[in-house]
């Protein structure tokens, strides 16, 4: 169905996810996949979806007979990608020309070839002969009522080594009725102030609408599609969260963010850009890859700040350490508390977690010490942000938080002449007054361990139910070496809702993952609005 939007068609955002995204490695796209997250670009509100090579493979064709029926576009326009059509043929008998034309996209966007050398040595014809298959395809597809962008591959490698052969094709295009032609960094391995000068210098030449099509190589593909647009580019091509082949492309949500928030132009449907960290986590999730803590705007790290010094500053203005308002983009900013913390990190912590510390100096600086002396021994609660908040409440409180008194528990692992092996655990516990002793097996001690704490528990809080474990990492400290070193746990729970992690630290590693489960059920009935035991 064609989409409808409230922008102009002066500047185009132009997502390529779904064809130059899936090649990234690890990256193995279902047809159903491809559904979801075209349903997510087109939520954020790009101008165009590239959904592939219809006619290429099964899946490609499959995907744009589905998306006609199965998705109702209100913002974003379907993009099908193909190729010129071969040497020595015409347009119209060239069957993947036809392939492009049946997928029923109303915009189609071809590849052509710009760099000499690749036009004589991988298509094998003439330099002439790739002008008039670029002109023919593009013609053929106007005439037949469909929009026609041309990606120029290699284009600036092509433009150093014969500049007038690559302004010719792109001449070639315009004046077959393409209504962009994108110059393509191929390779990579451009850098800004070059792409900055050869798009001003084919701009002017030709008189072409030009767009940028910019790959990762050199670490520069966001910076170089906005190099583009400063030097006349208004079209840009960019992948969610930067998937691609190689190192990737150009990162589609700093590149909106930047066009949005720093070059002021309106990129997206009005109140759409709030929705870029949601849709950047929901196409992570879609692709099975980890969202990148790390990642400008939208990444959970982007807007977290762990210096004391920096928090001092926040306290007065957010806005000193931060270089705009996390919110409009969807995030959140986060006080993260280390052995690097000062008081100020500590009170916007409390009022990020709810907790009112009431100006309390001597208790701030309690925790601050506290949280000293834990990281000191191996702690961490940058990463762990429930333990932290149980610490906090235990000192605002003068008593740890408690559901439940451990008695004792232990976890053996049974090797067996057979070459099999069994894990079970113990768990001897007091809940409500009432006296619980649990055993439970499971594929490692760790897991025996957490599956007999859930059953001794569960018969008193049922709440306990919805929580699973969905990460468990292990890291040995620096100190002494071998099996003697101390061992940190970091565990992350989710109920369904949410997710929280937590910490345990010790001499070995089943004792460390004990104390981070013991935090993460507590902290899991703290959630559930349970009264703690008195």
């Amino acid at each position: 169905m064609t989409a409808t939007s409230e922008l102009d068609d002066s500047f185009h955002v132009f997502d390529t996810t779904l064809r130059d995204g899936a090649q990234r490695e690890g990256i193995n796209l279902t047809v159903a996949d491809k559904l979801a997250i075209a349903r997510h670009l087109d939520d954020f509100g790009v101008g165009f979806i590239e959904g592939g090579w219809p006619g290429a493979n099964p899946r490609d064709t499959e995907f744009f007979a589905r998306a006609r029926h199965e998705i109702d576009f209100k913002h974003a326009q379907l993009v099908a990608f193909g190729s010129t059509r071969r040497a020595g043929a015409t347009a119209a008998e060239d069957h993947q020309v036809k392939a492009l034309l049946e997928s029923g996209a109303e915009v189609i966007t071809l590849v052509a070839k710009s760099h000499d050398r690749h036009v004589e040595l991988a298509l094998r014809t003439t330099l002439d002969e790739n002008l008039a298959m670029v002109a023919d395809t593009v013609s053929h597809l106007k005439a037949q009522g469909r929009r026609v962008f041309v990606d120029c591959e290699h284009f600036f490698d092509g433009y150093r080594a014969n500049p007038e052969y690559a302004k010719a094709v792109v001449r070639a295009a315009s004046e077959a009725g393409a209504d962009v032609v994108i110059l393509c960094d191929t390779n990579g391995g451009m850098l800004p102030a070059q792409i900055q000068a050869v798009v001003a210098t084919v701009l002017a030449d030709t008189g072409a609408r030009l767009g940028i099509h910019a790959q990762d190589d050199t670490g520069c593909a966001v910076a170089n599609t906005l190099a583009a647009v400063d030097a006349g580019a208004t079209h840009v091509q960019c992948t969610a969260n930067g998937y691609g082949e190689r190192v990737g492309n150009a990162n589609l949500f700093p590149v909106v963010a930047a066009l949005e928030l720093k070059y002021g132009k309106q990129v997206l449907p009005g109140g759409r850009l709030r929705e870029m960290t949601r849709i950047s986590h929901a196409i992570a999730e879609v692709v099975n890859l980890t969202p990148s803590t790390h990642q400008p705007y939208v990444g959970v790290s982007a807007f977290a700040h762990k210096a004391g010094l920096h928090a001092s500053a926040i306290k007065v203005d957010p806005d000193l350490y931060q270089h705009i308002d996390p919110e409009l983009v969807g995030n959140t900013m986060r006080m993260l508390v280390s052995d690097m913390a000062g008081r100020a990190s500590i009170e916007l912590k409390g009022k990020e977690l709810g907790i009112d510390l009431g100006g309390d100096r001597e208790l701030v600086g309690r925790v601050v010490e506290r949280v000293k002396e834990r990281e000191l021994a191996g702690y961490t609660y940058e990463a762990a942000d429930a333990s932290f908040e149980l610490l906090l409440r235990a000192e605002a409180e003068g008593r740890p938080l408690k559901y439940f008194e451990v008695e004792s528990w232990r976890a053996i692992t049974e090797d067996r002449p057979d070459g099999s092996h069994a894990n079970e655990a113990t768990v001897k516990l007091w809940a409500k007054g009432e006296r619980i002793v649990a055993t439970a097996e499971g594929n490692g001690p760790v897991n025996a361990l957490d599956r007999s704490l859930r059953v001794a528990l569960e018969k008193i809080y049922p709440e306990l139910a919805k929580l699973d474990l969905v990460d468990y990492k292990v890291r040995i400290l620096e100190g002494v070496h071998g099996t003697q070193s101390t061992t940190r746990v970091l565990i992350s729970t989710s109920d369904g809702t949410g997710e929280w992690a937590t910490v345990g630290v010790a001499e070995n590693v089943i004792a460390a993952s004990w104390q981070a489960l013991e935090d993460a059920y507590t902290y899991g009935l703290l959630r559930a609005g349970v009264a703690p035991a008195e």
